[in-house]
């Protein structure tokens, strides 16, 4: 049986479980719920913080997981990446009070406070920069004020908070985190059914990159369509009663649905209809 931690909250927690869904396991309708077996998949999933899954993964407690890329990395755990999921994506970057630090070798000697001490140490270290960092469990943008730090390593996304605290980023972002599917370093009791997580969870990622697309176009027009449409492998053309017409079906990318759409347009094509993939296998 495969055993699989998942975020029990934040802004991890919601979107990993609507995947889980969408490739077909069960999961828990009680935030209660701490453990829930799927016995129909021969699963069992834990519901974890998500700081702590890398710990479980890493220590084989359970065999695999998802969490944020930054939770990993800060867990120190023996457990590794396996698939980018697309989703709760964040930058991470260093900040201090505008005027003070101009680059990253500025914090030299400096103290640095941050909610992900290891990866931060890590990271000036492969730098060449030594600074104390301060470790924060949250609230990082006082820390200054407060006479705690000369500089601190947060989570940026607008950087509306940082800015009113009197902050300035600066130097190249440490790291671009999104959630991610980790396992353990060491082998897994049962690898078949990893790979047949990792092959729906891939199956939901491509499904909500691309969308079907079928037409009609005059068999005249055919090579310029399906050059426009061309799919993953080849797209399928099947005659119609109309013999002078055929059919059309293909994955399109969902982002140029539009375009697409225009394009044959221009070359004949009619009847174009777009179907949204919840699931597929490539």
């Amino acid at each position: 049986m495969l055993r699989i931690a998942v975020p029990n909250k934040g802004s991890l927690s919601e979107p990993a479980i609507q995947m889980l869904v969408a490739c077909g396991y069960a999961q828990r309708r009680e935030t209660r719920e701490l453990v829930l077996l799927d016995p129909a998949n021969d699963v069992e999933f834990f519901y974890l913080r998500p700081r702590d899954i890398a710990v479980y993964v890493g220590a084989g407690t359970v065999d695999c997981g998802i969490t944020g890329r930054d939770l990993l990395l800060d867990s120190g755990a023996a457990a590794r990446e396996h698939l980018a999921l697309g989703f709760g994506g964040s930058t991470f970057r260093f900040a201090a009070p505008a005027g003070t630090v101009a680059q990253v070798a500025d914090l030299d000697g400096k103290r640095v406070a941050t909610s992900y001490p290891i990866l931060v140490d890590n990271y000036l270290t492969s730098q060449g920069v030594t600074a104390t960092v301060v470790r924060l469990d949250g609230a990082v943008e006082s820390a200054i004020q407060l006479g705690v730090a000369d500089a601190i390593a947060d989570v940026v996304s607008t950087g509306t908070t940082l800015r009113a605290a009197g902050l300035k980023v600066f130097g190249e972002p440490l790291l671009t985190s999104e959630a991610v599917l980790i396992r353990r370093d060491q082998a897994l009791a049962d690898e078949t059914k990893f790979e047949v997580l990792t092959r729906r969870l891939q199956g939901v990622l491509v499904a909500s990159q691309y969308v079907l697309m079928d037409y009609d176009v005059p068999i005249s027009a055919v090579e310029r369509a399906v050059s426009i449409t061309p799919g993953l492998e080849s797209p399928t053309v099947s005659p119609l009663h109309d013999k002078m017409w055929v059919a059309v079906r293909a994955m399109v990318p969902a982002h140029s649905t539009n375009q697409l759409m225009d394009q044959l347009y221009e070359v004949g094509a009619r009847a174009i209809l777009v179907t949204q993939i919840h699931a597929c296998r490539i």
